[in-house]
């Protein structure tokens, strides 16, 4: 019940936010909305409140706002077969054109943001000061060479260390490198070699391999002021599309395997772990999949938001709408295309469970 009420809220919030960024911005320029689903169709049930259907649709991994005179998830071309009104998107200049479907993916973009925000400002600060060892994890080189939790590092291969910062720095570097170390422990001093184990790690959005010996630092907490709190937020956010990027670069050219790729039973078991971790874990779950669903969305690929900036970019540049046939084929196909891609990760997403 937890993982299901948990994927309900936040595929819910993701899908409700990324359509509402489509939704106002068309209402902000007076283009008429006709649906707002939750949901792919076909259509449910819902009700309809002055021009707009609000409503719920069959296929839930998605939703869609439909707006006057634009192809769109409904396919449907009536509309589009006479003159272009002032009140559809049709008649609209590019500016206005681009603004709205870019609303969507802005908005998931901005919900990461605020809410990494608001946790900054509510969790505070953690800094670390001098090398002090908070914890030494097992079986790791650190652990081997007899340091304990409680010690501090003074020298690097006879060099002083005045921070964490600049220990970190030397054994992230030397990756299979034997290096000594020299630390305290009470009144006593103790010195050893080790020799860091590559491992992964996220560095500034890059996926990179350092070394590490398996220790952690001793941090002090401090509340977090407003602009911390913002520019922490930013910084996180950029980071973290900059890893979406690298990330789909690689499995564009096979240098990460499409197995790889999540789908929906993979969140549903994820937003279940994250929100029986607490509240913090589940919105930064909700944040973290916000965002990849906003930088995503952006790609110029038929159906998602970013194929509708490519189009409405080729129109602005020949200074004439793409035929609707032609618009409903490439729709048509990225539905297709996107369908099968979620079969896939559905398939992906089973045989983790089978074989974890």
């Amino acid at each position: 019940m937890t993982t299901l009420l948990a994927t309900v809220f936040v595929l819910g919030i993701l899908i409700f936010i990324h359509e509402l960024g489509h939704f106002l911005s068309a209402k902000l320029f007076g283009i008429r909305v006709e649906r707002f689903s939750m949901g792919y169709p076909p259509r449910l049930f819902g009700k309809k409140i002055g021009e707009t259907d609000y409503c719920v649709s069959a296929v839930p991994f998605g939703g869609y706002v439909k707006i006057s005179g634009m192809v769109d998830e409904s396919m449907d071309k009536k509309q589009l077969e006479s003159e272009p009104q002032p009140w559809e998107f049709r008649s609209r200049s590019w500016f206005q054109k681009f603004t709205v479907i870019s609303a969507g993916p802005l908005m998931n973009i901005l919900l990461t943001l605020a809410i990494y925000i608001i946790g900054i400002k509510m969790q505070g600060i953690y800094e670390t000061g001098e090398p002090v060892i908070a914890e030494v994890l097992k079986d790791k080189p650190a652990q081997q060479a007899g340091i304990r939790a409680g010690d501090r590092i003074v020298t690097v291969d006879g060099k002083p260390v005045q921070t964490w910062e600049a220990l970190s720095e030397v054994v992230h570097a030397s990756a299979g490198k034997k290096i000594t170390l020299e630390w305290t422990r009470h009144d006593s001093i103790f010195s050893g070699t080790v020799v860091p184990v590559k491992e992964k790690a996220i560095v500034k959005g890059d996926i990179v391999e350092q070394g590490i010996i398996g220790i952690q630092s001793k941090t002090e907490h401090r509340p977090a002021g407003w602009f911390e709190s913002v520019s922490g937020g930013a910084t996180a956010v950029y980071y973290l599309s900059k890893l979406v990027l690298v990330s789909f670069g690689k499995l564009i050219a096979g240098q990460e395997s499409v197995k790889s790729l999540a789908g929906p039973v993979f969140i549903a078991q994820k937003a279940g772990e994250s929100a029986r971790a607490g509240f913090g874990a589940l919105f930064g779950f909700l944040a973290l999949i916000s965002l990849n669903l906003g930088v995503l969305n952006l790609f110029p690929f038929p159906v998602l938001d970013g194929g509708h900036l490519l189009i409405i970019s080729i129109e602005a540049l020949i200074r004439k709408e793409i035929s609707i046939k032609t618009k409903m084929i490439i729709q048509q196909v990225g539905m297709v295309i996107l369908i099968g891609l979620m079969l896939f990760t559905v398939y992906n997403d089973a045989v983790r469970l089978i074989k974890p």
